[in-house]
């Protein structure tokens, strides 16, 4: 019974991250980050995304304050824009670093009504690689569980 609930469940988790490859949320990094998730770390890709999450939620929360000034610090702005852009680029979250490059340039042009709309997006593309990161997790707890019960 758990072998094949094991295999339904790769096959589950193989078809979500192909989705979010063909979706562009994800990029190649992702798989790089995968591989050097092994049996003396075998928590160690949770564990970044986790770090991942931490981080942009913090980031965001500076950049909605700072778009939200009267009078923006670009520079400021540029600055938590530049560390959400590699972070993501990182863990192969690809269309939010695309949103923060977007984001970047809008900066470096002044322009505060293009940086709302570049903020924008990146909120909502943050929200979606969290939410199928987190479901992806979620299955991978449950086939580690499952195996460890055999």
């Amino acid at each position: 019974m758990n072998h094949m609930a094991i295999a339904a469940l790769k096959t589950q988790r193989r078809n979500l991250v192909q989705s979010m490859f063909d979706e562009g949320v994800l990029d190649n990094q992702f798989n790089q980050l995968q591989d050097l998730q092994d049996s003396s770390n075998p928590n160690f890709v949770e564990e970044v995304i986790a770090l991942f999450c931490n981080d942009a939620e913090r980031i965001i929360t500076e950049l909605n304050r700072y778009l939200n000034d009267q009078n923006v610090d670009f520079s400021k702005l540029d600055s938590y824009v530049h560390q959400l852009k590699g972070s993501s680029s990182s863990i192969g979250a690809y269309r939010l670093k695309l949103a923060c490059v977007n984001l970047r340039q809008a900066s470096e042009e002044r322009n505060k009504e293009e940086c709302a709309g570049a903020f924008n997006s990146i909120r909502r593309e943050y929200y979606v690689v969290r939410s199928k990161l987190q479901v992806l997790m979620q299955l991978e707890r449950h086939i580690v569980n499952l195996e460890n019960q055999q």
